[in-house]
């Protein structure tokens, strides 16, 4: 049997699974409700550099969404992460599946989770190294925002300052983690010379205990995620600013156009 042995990231996970947080895992009650959408999306570095086009697609039948997004890199690299949800007065995770492969990501990595039974399966392959499968029982809560984090922010209270979701972290060791929500005010952009303001919201993951403590200490500490909320009647996303998975760089994702080519008339 091949042993297995965590990095000091991964021994501040496990200690903050022994201080969990104090939060009632409350889900989010639907304001708004999600329907059929295609939009398009662009993944840039913080220097603006074009890494990746992606596809986000919404499918709704009664009170169950199926949202997936599709990000193709530019080395041949993909993120395919599909999130199924409830709307039924309050938003719940149903199922989840996320595939992550090629040069871009730290690991080849194919999570599949069912909320109702708990059961967390991780197939992955580090660089060099041979497939392994990890099966977990996780206790999970009813907060879990796995692939809905937007739908959670549209559907936050305008008066709400803080929030709490819970998230299993898709790492070869899954864990369940706890995110802190922070409303970081309001801020103006513009589309085609119009203004319009969007609520930025702050994500930080939560590690409590001797693992917060010694997080800083080390450098280990996972940096915030920003994401940005169009306000008004109809909230939308508009850009969000965070890793695309464990460890990994910060990388921007914005909505984007189609570009029609030059037709000779």
């Amino acid at each position: 049997m091949r042993r297995k042995f965590l990095s000091p990231a991964g021994w501040l996970v496990c200690l903050s699974l022994a201080c969990p947080a104090s939060s009632k895992a409350e889900p989010v009650a639907v304001r708004f409700a999600e329907g059929l959408a295609h939009g398009f999306l662009v993944l840039k570095s913080l220097d603006g550099k074009t890494l990746a086009s992606g596809d986000l697609i919404q499918n709704v039948r009664g009170g169950r969404v199926t949202s997936q997004v599709i990000f193709r890199f530019s080395d041949g690299s993909l993120h395919d992460e599909t999130a199924v949800f409830s709307q039924n007065d309050v938003l719940r995770l149903l199922s989840y599946h996320l595939v992550q492969r090629g040069p871009s990501f730290r690991w080849t990595l194919d999570m599949t989770m069912n909320t109702e039974t708990g059961q967390v399966v991780v197939r992955h392959r580090e660089k060099g190294d041979e497939d392994d499968v990890e099966n977990s029982k996780l206790d999970l809560a009813p907060d879990v925002a796995n692939g809905m984090v937007i739908p959670v922010l549209k559907n936050l209270g305008a008066k709400t300052n803080t929030a709490t979701a819970s998230f299993v972290a898709a790492t070869p060791d899954p864990r369940a983690v706890k995110l802190a929500i922070t409303d970081g005010g309001s801020e103006s952009f513009s589309i085609a010379g119009s203004s319009r303001r969007a609520t930025h919201y702050v994500i930080k993951a939560e590690i409590g205990g001797l693992a917060g403590f010694l997080a800083p200490l080390v450098g280990k500490q996972p940096p915030d995620t920003h994401i940005w909320i169009l306000e008004g009647p109809a909230p939308a996303f508009v850009k969000s600013e965070g890793p695309l998975f464990y460890g990994g760089p910060i990388w921007r994702i914005e909505l984007t156009s189609p570009v029609w080519p030059d037709s000779k008339r």
